[in-house]
């Protein structure tokens, strides 16, 4: 009887180790699918088919619904470069946005972009996906979209209107400008 009692002791534990291993299976498959499901939205979303840059973006949680507010990374990041933001380059910003169309979760990422400045992991996956997209655009085209992108940046660095009028551009938003430009070599 203590031989079958601890058999059946035996047998409880391991159906209950592998109904614990087989949940985690089950929830790692669950996430991976998750996963390859967003980054197959992203692509669609994007024309990008570095596998990389897109976990990269899955990592940050971007989604293809925040994939237009990634193209206003630019516009943040030239509004940050001298440490402050101030109201004429958040309206600079939030008339691009709404000229993207932002959705309300888009719009949300956004807004805490304008409140607080962004972490560089932000800018590190603008410039992986800029250089992914690069890689599949005609030359033309990508010529057309780095001016219409850069040009937008400018307008916000612009907006700021600089000490007294002189120098619209600073020192520092010039220097993001040109970090932003070589994005796209």
């Amino acid at each position: 009887m203590n031989d079958e009692f601890l058999g059946d002791r035996r047998k409880a534990l391991e159906e209950s180790f592998f109904i614990n291993e087989s949940e985690k299976l089950r929830n790692a498959l669950r996430e991976k699918h998750q996963q390859k499901e967003q980054k197959e939205a992203l692509a669609a979303a994007s024309g990008i088919t570095d596998d990389a840059v897109l976990q990269q973006l899955v990592e940050l949680n971007i989604s293809s619904d925040t994939l237009a507010a990634l193209s206003l990374v630019p516009l943040v990041e030239v509004a940050w470069a001298d440490g402050t933001m101030d109201d004429n380059e958040q309206r600079a910003i939030l008339s691009a946005a709404e000229e993207e169309g932002l959705s309300s979760e888009s719009a949300a990422l956004l807004d805490s972009w304008l409140t607080a400045r962004p972490g560089g992991e932000i800018l590190a996956a603008w410039k992986d996906y800029i250089a992914a997209l690069a890689d599949i655009m005609d030359a033309t085209i990508k010529e057309k979209f780095k001016r219409e992108l850069l040009g937008r940046a400018r307008k916000v660095a612009s907006s700021a209107g600089g000490f007294l009028g002189v120098a619209k551009v600073s020192r520092q938003e010039e220097g993001k400008l040109d970090e932003l430009a070589r994005a796209f070599s």
